[in-house]
């Protein structure tokens, strides 16, 4: 079996930020000494993500001249795409605990066990207007992404990052896996070309009949759905899980597809962050990704298929891993069969489409949607989470 991986990690070199042995002891002796700052939900997944190598080559929060450079040209200083900077945030009573310390000691929303230390390089001013205008393409406080920077410190700290342990989860333990274990997993099915699928939704028909589309050109499919922080109207983490299990256990070839978290917050950053995440599937040993219409968009906020366009600002070997882009699917009556507009030339009233609207108010209605648009056992999971909410 060969040993090489799919694909080397952005930058060349797979980071892992944890210590071990004697080295972890030192480091947790020191972290009682030094200021303690608590990071947000957010800023929790960002370290979780920076230590298991996620966000390779980042081997910590980013100074000021990165975060610059990532705002202006959407690229790192050493020439790297990256598009969304990696930031810890500072309020007014943390930067002045901080004061003059080299180093930081971060701890988790709860609890008080050290998580990590930060070498603190620099602290700087956070520029919210220009944050904001270049990740989320506005300043509009009804953003959720920009009002979750407003919510942020005025202040950012910079450094590297060593950490004494992963946040503790007690859900999906099984599918948590890091790069460095996804990347063994494909190595032992001997995928060679793996595509991988971000989402925060329930997988749907369409969703299915993208991904199948994608897996007969390559040897893997890993759906990779993202379990950090979401809106809140988003559907709940562990009724997503349920749904994924039962459409594996059901419709997807064992052999060919597999689930793993993605430990990632929402930015609802449309472009950028389909860059961003692309970069990140690169880094868990993904060689091609699927963009669809409206890529971790909200609102009206972006065009229906700028996320795709943006990949058109990098040349292919910047960013290594290989964008599938997949217009909108529907089941066609006619067709008998899951179509898109390039491949159906029939009209809407012969099309299965349902706005996401619609299926909620069936959903909650206890109705289950088409099975042209929903496998019954996910529409069934999706009711009876529903019942429990009202």
């Amino acid at each position: 079996m060969p040993n090489e991986d799919t694909i080397p990690a952005h930058g060349g070199t797979l980071v892992d930020l944890l210590v071990t042995g004697a080295e972890a002891e030192r480091l947790a002796q020191e972290a009682e000494h030094h200021p303690k700052v608590r990071v947000s939900e957010r800023e929790l997944s960002d370290l979780e993500m920076l230590a298991v190598g996620a966000l390779s080559p980042l081997t910590g929060f980013q100074p000021e001249a990165e975060y610059r450079s990532i705002l202006e040209t959407m690229h790192l200083t050493n020439g790297l795409p990256w598009t969304i900077p990696v930031t810890l945030s500072l309020d007014d009573d943390e930067l002045k605990r901080v004061g003059r310390s080299d180093s930081v000691t971060l701890l988790g929303p709860d609890g008080d066990a050290p998580l990590a230390v930060l070498q603190v390089s620099e602290v700087y001013k956070r520029d919210r207007e220009a944050e904001s205008t270049s990740v989320f393409g506005t300043t509009e406080l009804e953003h959720p992404g920009v009002s979750a920077l407003h919510e942020a410190g005025d202040w950012v700290a910079g450094g590297e990052v060593r950490a004494l342990r992963l946040p503790e989860h007690d859900d999906f333990v099984q599918y948590r896996l890091t790069p460095r274990q996804t990347r063994d997993a494909f190595r032992e099915r001997e995928w060679k070309r793996v595509v991988g699928f971000q989402t925060r939704n329930p997988v749907h028909r369409a969703h299915e009949y993208i991904q199948k589309s994608a897996l007969e050109i390559v040897d893997g499919l890993l759906l990779h759905p993202l379990m950090g922080a979401t809106k809140s109207d988003d559907v709940p983490a562990e009724v997503r899980m349920r749904c994924y299990e039962v459409l594996f256990e059901n419709y997807y070839p064992k052999d060919r597809a597999m689930v793993s978290v993605f430990p990632a917050a929402m930015r609802y950053a449309g472009p950028k962050e389909a860059i961003w995440h692309a970069i990140c599937r690169k880094n868990y040993g993904c060689t091609h990704f699927i963009v669809g219409r409206d890529h971790a968009g909200v609102g009206n906020y972006y065009g229906t298929y700028d996320a795709q366009k943006i990949f058109e600002n990098f040349e292919p070997s910047e960013l290594a891993i290989e964008p599938l882009f997949f217009e909108h699917s529907f089941y066609c009556l006619t067709c008998e069969g899951m179509a898109s507009h390039k491949t159906c030339p029939h009209d809407d009233d012969v099309r299965v489409i349902l706005s996401g609207t619609k299926v909620r108010e069936m959903l909650g209605k206890g109705e289950k949607p088409p099975q042209e648009f929903s496998r019954p056992e996910v529409a069934e999971i999706l009711i009876d989470a529903m019942r429990g909410q009202n």
